[in-house]
């Protein structure tokens, strides 16, 4: 998503140091659905649940193994889809 903000804001290519993809989306001027949008929001939740010692245990206890090759299909759709556009 930072590659992508870097391609499409030539002017000035350096990305904002956030981590939120929606609002990385938002910078970029991507038109996300409904679908794109969740998916954003759960990798969103990935990377708080990671760095918050509070959460991990709910992450761990979430993340089953249909879970988690839901969620891996899902960010593999969004990654071929960011990479796309850069191209």
């Amino acid at each position: 998503m930072k590659a992508l903000y870097a391609k499409v804001n030539k002017e000035n290519p350096y990305p904002p140091k956030i981590h939120n993809l929606n609002i990385l989306a938002q910078k970029c001027n991507l038109e996300l659905d409904e679908r794109k949008t969740r998916i954003l929001m759960t990798c969103n939740s990935f990377n708080i649940s990671a760095r918050y010692e509070d959460y991990k245990n709910e992450f761990y206890e979430r993340c089953t193994p249909e879970y988690t090759k839901e969620q891996i299909e899902n960010i593999k759709e969004v990654r071929a889809w960011l990479q796309e556009m850069l191209m």
